[in-house]
């Protein structure tokens, strides 16, 4: 086992593109850590520059607290899986196992003893006599970990090793490779444009935009703590609602939260856990709402939590769930257009007449006709708030 270290690193292609800006991230001994981030953000060129497949621009790369910069890919005993597969179709999948283990120069008896370990976990035994072409893609992928594990690495890296998958083996295989990690208890980096891989996966996750890393922390830490409002609004599906607001002090000494033509009074116990409130009232900042912050209310809801009077749009029946598309007069943000590099202030600016599209998630629990006016209730302890740079409000959790 082996950690893994990027030091204030950055890369710079030829042409001028920086794809890595000051990545500073450690991933400690025997941990399954998951790059995450939309295409472009620099994720699989964190990964490659680890395998020795890119040059370091700047900075220091350290693994098993040496540093690398200068080491080629057979020497830093990383092993890779790719999306592709990369198998020998001529060869039988002995073979392919074998192929890595010839190239080290190992015995005859203890290439047979790794090729029959890493067959028996996963789950190869009576496949290791065909070929490529007579595995379906869930067991090619089987064989490409395979060939990664024989090499006994430090290290093991994986470059969306699911995308050429059906959602039915996609989720069968990201739980093989969970277990396999577990039993071996390798270093693992695994790179993913899906969050929800991300989210099942990983032990910390590390989101990336425009080559920065935006927050690495546990799945549910992402989840329930975002760092700003990028990783709000990518974490989570269907994504959080994001939008354009005011908090103003009501008549009643109440903040008030604009909502279009509505208000939301925020309670105490939450005005209290937001620190530094009385800095943001009165300009413009950003709020948001998980889908499942919504739910029909009933009568005993009415004193407890505030409403909201929307127009639905359409209705997604999920059997046990219902995903309820609504309109409002509210300006929405779309973080992985909207937030650029980092900050990007044009969100706050008026656009025209705002007529967005919010999502709630509630049970199924009574008929709705699409296109008519619902009453929602909104649970705003599940309240987000954000600055004009789209960093969180600091907020102590109870």
């Amino acid at each position: 086992m082996a950690s893994v270290k990027f030091d204030r690193i950055f890369k710079v292609y030829p042409n001028g593109y920086n794809a890595l800006k000051n990545f500073s991230l450690t991933i400690e001994d025997g941990e399954f850590l998951v790059l995450v981030g939309p295409s472009g953000c620099g994720k699989s060129t964190a990964l490659r520059i680890l395998a020795g497949l890119e040059e370091i621009t700047t900075g220091k790369l350290w693994v098993d607290e040496q540093i690398v910069n200068d080491q080629n890919p057979q020497q830093r005993n990383i092993a890779m899986v790719f999306q592709n597969y990369a198998l020998y179709p001529h060869m039988t999948v002995r073979q392919n196992l074998e192929f890595p283990l010839r190239m080290m120069q190992v015995s005859a008896k203890e290439r047979q003893q790794k090729i029959d370990e890493a067959a028996q976990k996963l789950g190869l035994i009576n496949f290791l006599n065909c070929k490529p072409k007579q595995l379906s893609g869930g067991q090619r992928q089987r064989v490409a970990m395979g060939r990664a594990i024989v090499r006994d690495p430090a290290v093991f890296l994986m470059d969306e090793p699911l995308s050429n998958l059906d959602a039915k083996m996609r989720v069968q295989i990201r739980g093989e490779i969970v277990q396999l990690q577990k039993r071996t208890q390798k270093t693992t980096v695994y790179v993913t444009h899906d969050q929800i891989e991300a989210m099942t996966m990983g032990e910390r996750v590390a989101v990336l935009l425009a080559g920065q890393l935006q927050q690495v922390a546990p799945p549910q830490e992402l989840y329930d703590r975002p760092a700003n409002v990028f990783v709000a609004g990518f974490i989570g599906s269907p994504a959080m609602n994001i939008f354009v607001t005011e908090l103003r002090p009501g008549e009643d000494g109440m903040l008030r939260l604009r909502f279009g033509s509505q208000s939301l009074a925020l309670p105490q116990s939450l005005r209290r856990q937001y620190v530094e409130l009385e800095a943001h009232l009165n300009q413009p900042i950003l709020a948001g709402f998980r889908p499942e912050a919504f739910f029909l209310p009933d009568d005993s809801d009415s004193s407890m939590y505030p409403s909201l009077q929307v127009q639905l749009a359409s209705i997604e029946s999920l059997g046990h769930e219902m995903l309820l598309y609504f309109q409002t007069s509210v300006t929405k943000l779309d973080v992985e257009e909207g937030y650029g590099e980092l900050v990007n202030k044009d969100w706050l600016l008026p656009k025209g007449q705002p007529n967005s599209i919010f999502i709630a998630r509630v049970p199924a629990s009574r008929p709705l006709l699409g296109d008519s006016p619902i009453k929602l209730g909104v649970d705003l302890t599940k309240l987000y708030l954000f600055k004009a740079d789209g960093s969180s409000i600091p907020r102590i959790f109870p």
